[in-house]
C-alpha cells in the first residue's frame, strides 16, 4: 500500500515537470484526471474512521462529534477540512464534555456534488441541520468564517475590502473558460505551493502534512469542485450587507484570534476595519509574530489558549 501510494505521488511529479511541464496540452490534462487521489495516511484515516456521516437533501455530510452533554463547535470552510482542527481537538475535548466539527459539502471527506450552485446560505443550512440532527443546544461555536451564538472567530475572510484572494482563487473564483481546465491540472505541487504562502516562514506544514491536506481534496474528485466553492468570495462581496450586517447587530459575546502575518487578511487594515465594525469585541493578536492564516495549526498552544482565556471569561 505504501508502495502504491509513493508511484501516485511520483505520477503527480512526473505531470510537473516532465515533458511538457503541468501544461503539456489536452492529452496531459485527461491523463492526470485519472490518477487515483494518494492514499489516507493514518491520522486523517484515524479521522474519518472515528466520523459520522449525516444527510443532508440527499448529499453525505461528514462530521466529528465527542458525545457528551457540554457544549463548543469548530467549523472550517476552504479549501480544507474539519482536520484542520486535529491539533487542538483533545485539548478542547479535555476542556468540554462535547465537540463537534463538520466538513462542509465540498470539502474534506463530505460530498462534493458537481456541477453544483454552492451558496454560503445553503452551508449554513447544511450547519443548522447537523445541530438539528445532533439535538445541540446553548451551544458555544468556534467559528473559522460565519457567526453564531457566542462566537469565536480566526483569521477568516469576514470583510471582501479586506480579503487579499491568492492568484489562483482569482482565477478560478468567476468560472470562467479557464476554470475547467486549471481544476484539472491543478497537483500537489500547485496547492502546496499555493497554501504555503499563508502560513508563516517558521510554521509552514511538514511534507507529509500537505499530502494530507492534499488527499482530503482529492477525496471524491473534490479539486473538480474548487472553482464551485471560491463562488463564496463573490457572495461575500455580493452579500455584504446582510452578512457584515449580521455581525454588526449582535449583541452577544464575540472574540478574535488574529495571525498577524496573515496576507488574506492584512495587517493593520483588517484590524482596523474589524476594530470599527465590531468595537465591543475582544481580541488578542498571538504573541509569535510569525503566525499567519491557520493559527490553529500553527501555534496550536497559544491559539487553545486565546480561546480557552475567551470561553473562561464568559
Amino acid at each position: 500500500a505504501v508502495r502504491r501510494d509513493r508511484l501516485r505521488r511520483m505520477r503527480e511529479w512526473w505531470v510537473q515537470v516532465g515533458p511538457g511541464g503541468a501544461v503539456g496540452g489536452a492529452s496531459a490534462c485527461c491523463w492526470y484526471s485519472h490518477i487515483p487521489p494518494p492514499q489516507l495516511s493514518p491520522d486523517p484515516h484515524s479521522w474519518k474512521s472515528s466520523g459520522k456521516f449525516f444527510t443532508y437533501k440527499g448529499l453525505r455530510i461528514f462530521y466529528q462529534d465527542s458525545v457528551g452533554s457540554g457544549d463548543s463547535c469548530g467549523f472550517t470552510l476552504f479549501p480544507t477540512s474539519s482536520y484542520d482542527w486535529y491539533k487542538i481537538w483533545e485539548g478542547l475535548t479535555l476542556r468540554f464534555h462535547r465537540v463537534s466539527a463538520l466538513d462542509f459539502l465540498g470539502v474534506g471527506f463530505s460530498d462534493k456534488p458537481r456541477p453544483h450552485h454552492n451558496s454560503i446560505f445553503e452551508q449554513v443550512s447544511i450547519v443548522e441541520a447537523l445541530l438539528r440532527h445532533l439535538g445541540l443546544q446553548n451551544l458555544r461555536i468556534k467559528y473559522k468564517q460565519n457567526p453564531s451564538d457566542r462566537v469565536c472567530l480566526s483569521n477568516g475572510g469576514i470583510f471582501p475590502e479586506t480579503h487579499r484572494p491568492l492568484l489562483l482563487q482569482k482565477l478560478l473564483k468567476d468560472g470562467g473558460v479557464l476554470s475547467p481546465i486549471l481544476t484539472q491540472l491543478m497537483n500537489f505541487f500547485v496547492f502546496s505551493r499555493g497554501l504555503t504562502t499563508v502560513f508563516g516562514l517558521y510554521t509552514w506544514p511538514s511534507e507529509s502534512e500537505l499530502w494530507d491536506m492534499w488527499a482530503g481534496i482529492r477525496n471524491n474528485d473534490g479539486k473538480l469542485a474548487i472553482d464551485g466553492l471560491l463562488q463564496y468570495i463573490n457572495q461575500r462581496k455580493k452579500f455584504r450587507r446582510c452578512c457584515v450586517g449580521a455581525l454588526a447587530s449582535v449583541t452577544i459575546p464575540i472574540h478574535f484570534i488574529y495571525g498577524p502575518l496573515d496576507p488574506v487578511n492584512l495587517y493593520p487594515e483588517f484590524l482596523e476595519l474589524y476594530g470599527k465594525t465590531l468595537p465591543w469585541s475582544t481580541m488578542l493578536i498571538l504573541d509569535d509574530h510569525h503566525i499567519s492564516h491557520y493559527p490553529q495549526i500553527e501555534d496550536v498552544i497559544g491559539s487553545l489558549n486565546a480561546y480557552m482565556g475567551f470561553i473562561n471569561s464568559l
